[in-house]
């Protein structure tokens, strides 16, 4: 079995790698789920139902977030009523939403996505420490095959959640930082690791966006509006090959796909 993980879907640009290059990644990798952080994809900052929608439209399965989860009003309508979009699970008790969810399609296996976010130098949630082993045993009863996406700005988090998750869930991909890691691997257990996938969407750019803006704020230490940037747009994220009986990884591959020039968009 294949799993595609998309790294953070950043606004138009963004979107638009997703209805281009997605398709043709489907078809010529034999993709069977599609899993995307859509945290950064309305305007570079949070979500709405219509980006989700648009997300959803270009092939993408299930939708995870992150720390600007609550960037948009419009948010709330997804945690209530969309099943295919996740937030971290360690929001206390009783936020909307869900922090994993089961994606099944008839003739193939189920797959458990579970999102979680790190606590350093990220805003305070509960301890994903505890709180996803006790859910990947939840989800084990269901399914073999589990990812995580882990989003935390640091690498020892993330890395210390996936040596702790090894041979639990097939995989444990990074997102946030916005920068491809080159550490791809599988732990002795089965478990597939990248400390980030990277984002989707302008990389000619300050992590998305426009690149002056962001030069200014740290010259001046003033407010500045940080626009979404439009030039080389790119597709990132991992090719994770999965034992559908055992959930254990037998690859993991770094996509980085770029969108053909002329297709570039500098809309939100």
């Amino acid at each position: 079995m294949t799993l595609l993980f998309i790294g953070d879907v950043v606004g138009a640009p963004g979107r638009k790698a997703l209805r281009v290059l997605l398709p043709k990644l489907r078809a010529q990798c034999r993709v069977d789920v599609v899993i995307a952080n859509g945290e950064n994809s309305a305007g570079g900052s949070g979500i709405t139902q219509e980006t989700a929608s648009e997300i959803f439209a270009a092939g993408v399965d299930i939708v995870t977030s992150g720390d600007h989860l609550w960037d948009q009003k419009e948010v709330n309508e997804l945690l209530l009523k969309e099943p295919r979009f996740v937030r971290p699970i360690n929001y206390p008790p009783g936020t909307l939403g869900q922090g994993s969810t089961v994606w099944q399609r008839q003739g193939l296996p189920s797959v458990g996505v579970i999102n979680a976010q790190g606590r350093s130098f990220m805003p305070s949630l509960e301890n994903p420490f505890v709180l996803v082993p006790a859910e990947v045993e939840r989800l084990r009863r269901i399914t073999p095959i589990i990812l995580l996406d882990m989003h935390a700005e640091a690498t020892s988090e993330k890395i210390a959640m996936a040596r702790m998750l090894d041979g639990e869930v097939s995989a444990v991909i990074g997102t946030h930082t916005h920068v491809q890691t080159a550490d791809e691997q599988i732990f002795p257990g089965g478990t597939a690791f990248l400390c980030d996938a990277g984002f989707t969407g302008p990389h000619e750019s300050v992590l998305g966006r426009e690149i002056e803006p962001i030069i200014r704020r740290f010259r001046t230490c003033t407010p500045q509006r940080f626009a979404v940037a439009k030039g080389h747009v790119k597709l990132q994220g991992a090719l994770i090959r999965v034992n559908p009986e055992t959930g254990k990884a037998l690859g993991i591959q770094r996509v980085s796909e770029s969108l053909p020039e002329g297709g570039n968009s500098g809309d939100s």
